[in-house]
């Protein structure tokens, strides 16, 4: 946008939601930690290689997780046999 300063990208870091508005923790390239900043969806339209590779990242730890969790239930089954209800 021409008359606007515009900065790069370097990662997403996390991701929010508040009130129904989506945000993202942007690193910006070329900046420290104490440059990071809650940026909405809508203000990163530049910002599509950085978004995925975030979703990306969220994908595999949600499968790890999944994973461990499986594995633990698994676990449980086997010290304390099959009737266990999980709580939580």
């Amino acid at each position: 946008m021409e008359g606007v300063e515009e900065w790069e990208v370097e990662k997403i870091l996390n991701k929010r939601k508040i009130r129904g508005v989506e945000k993202y923790l942007v690193q910006w390239k070329g900046f420290t930690a104490e440059g990071d900043t809650w940026e909405r969806k809508e203000d990163l339209k530049n910002a599509g290689e950085a978004l995925e590779e975030f979703k990306g990242r969220m994908n595999a730890k949600v499968r790890k997780q999944e994973k461990i969790d499986m594995a633990e239930e698994r676990t449980t089954r086997e010290v304390y046999g099959e009737n266990v209800v999980q709580v939580g």
